[in-house]
């Protein structure tokens, strides 16, 4: 654990800036506001879109129809599926799920799914972020930082981990904060810890899932959450979430 501690100040600058996304507008520390990637939407006439694409468009109709206001504000600004899955390199995608979209980044070397609607930003010391544009506490964000430890089990135990994480990064010192629960499991090789915690603020309380593991001379952290009001309708899909997150080789 000591060298987990010795790590703190450049885990706190690289992870703390949005693993608890506040509402309304984020100020970032340099006096900039958050900003979005531009996306774009194409509007192409049925009969021109070859069959793929066709499929393509339609399955995204379907996702406005049934998936509720987030899914038809968050549209407007996402490319289209194919578009998407065309960029995705097979080899090391994330295993699609319906009602999920794959992010794979090949010079990292991760790879983890995201709720379709949600909203690719970019914030200051993130490497990804994705949120829902109607309720921004719901985000993933990924953050590396070097390490010369060869897996995560060198850091001590998953409920040491989640704990010196938790107090020390992924939550302001003024919140209160519980863990509810740390697991450990392999996956092609490698160990991954994952835990659940909750903070509480004075405006809201947030619940969060979050994914850590050592590869590439690299300390990996997912997290992902929601309000807590929001917990029981968002608890499967913030799961998925947690459990599609893989490193590979680069």
């Amino acid at each position: 654990m000591a060298a987990l501690q010795n790590s703190m100040p450049s885990l706190h600058h690289t992870l703390f800036v949005n693993s608890f996304p506040q509402k309304g507008s984020q100020k970032l520390s340099h006096g900039a506001f958050l900003f979005c990637k531009t996306r774009v939407s194409l509007h192409v006439p049925a009969e021109h879109l070859s069959s793929a694409a066709a499929a393509a468009a339609s399955t995204s109709s379907h996702f406005q129809e049934s998936c509720g206001r987030r899914q038809i504000v968050a549209a407007g600004v996402i490319a289209p599926l194919v578009s998407i899955v065309d960029r995705t390199p097979t080899a090391f995608a994330a295993e699609t799920k319906k009602g999920f979209l794959p992010v794979t980044d090949k010079k990292d070397g991760y790879t983890f799914l995201y709720p379709f609607g949600w909203q690719e930003v970019v914030i200051e010391g993130q490497d990804k972020v994705f949120k829902d544009v109607i309720e921004p506490l719901e985000s993933v964000s990924v953050n590396m930082i070097p390490t010369n430890k060869q897996e995560i089990r060198d850091f001590g135990s998953p409920q040491e981990v989640a704990e010196t994480l938790i107090k020390k990064v992924l939550a302001p010192p003024t919140q209160k904060t519980k863990l509810v629960q740390a697991a450990e499991h392999d996956a092609d090789g490698k160990a991954y810890y994952t835990f659940e915690f909750i903070t509480r603020a004075p405006n809201y309380t947030r619940h969060a899932l979050t994914a850590v593991s050592i590869g590439n001379g690299k300390f990996y952290t997912l997290t992902t959450g929601a309000n807590e009001r929001r917990w029981d309708k968002m608890k499967d899909r913030l799961l998925t979430v947690v459990d599609s997150f893989k490193i590979f080789n680069v």
